[in-house]
C-alpha cells in the first residue's frame, strides 16, 4: 500500500497538497489570496512536472519524487516526504481522514527510515496531537515558518 511516488502521481499529489493546506492552514494564516489565488492544483502539478523534466533521465529518477512515498490502495490517499530522518510533509486527503492513512505513512517512515523529528505549526493542534499519539514530543525548539510570522515547533520521537 505504501510505495515510492511516480510521475503519474503528480496530479494527485498536487491535489492532496492544495486541498489539505486550504483546509488546515486557512484559519492559521488568514491569507485567502494565497489559499485561493497562488495555491492551485495546476500550478503545483506544473511545478513538479517542470522539476521532473529538468532533472529526469532514464538512469537517474526525478529527484523531487525520490523522497516522497504515497499510500496507494488503488487510490492515492496520502503522501509523506522524508529527508534523512525528518518528516518534511505528511498529508492525507481530507476524504480519508481518520482511516489510518496518516498513521500508516508515519509508521512506515519510522520503521523504514528511523524518522525522529519534524516541524509542525504551533497552531496546528490536530497535527500536534496526532504526532504525540505516535510517540513524538515537543523538543522546546521553535522557529518561524518560512516567510511567515507563525511559529513551528520541533517535535522529536521519544527513544
Amino acid at each position: 500500500m505504501i510505495r515510492k511516488a511516480k510521475e503519474e502521481d503528480i496530479s494527485r499529489i498536487a491535489e492532496i497538497l492544495v486541498f489539505v493546506k486550504r483546509i488546515k492552514y486557512r484559519d492559521i494564516f488568514h491569507n485567502d489570496q494565497f489559499s485561493f489565488g497562488e495555491l492551485q492544483v495546476l500550478t503545483e502539478a506544473k511545478r513538479y512536472m517542470e522539476y521532473c523534466k529538468s532533472n529526469h533521465s532514464d538512469r537517474q529518477p526525478a529527484r523531487i519524487l525520490d523522497n516522497i512515498w504515497v499510500y496507494d490502495d488503488g487510490i492515492v490517499k496520502g503522501l509523506i516526504h522524508i529527508e534523512d530522518t525528518e518528516v518534511v510533509e505528511l498529508y492525507t486527503d481530507y476524504f480519508f481522514w481518520g482511516q489510518g492513512v496518516g498513521s500508516a505513512l508515519l509508521k512506515f517512515a519510522i520503521d523504514e527510515f528511523n524518522v525522529s523529528k519534524l516541524w509542525v505549526l504551533e497552531k496546528n493542534t490536530d497535527a500536534i496531537a496526532f504526532y504525540k499519539a505516535h510517540g513524538f514530543i515537543e523538543s522546546g525548539k521553535k522557529q518561524f515558518a518560512e516567510g511567515t510570522e507563525e511559529l513551528e515547533l520541533l517535535l522529536v520521537r521519544e527513544a
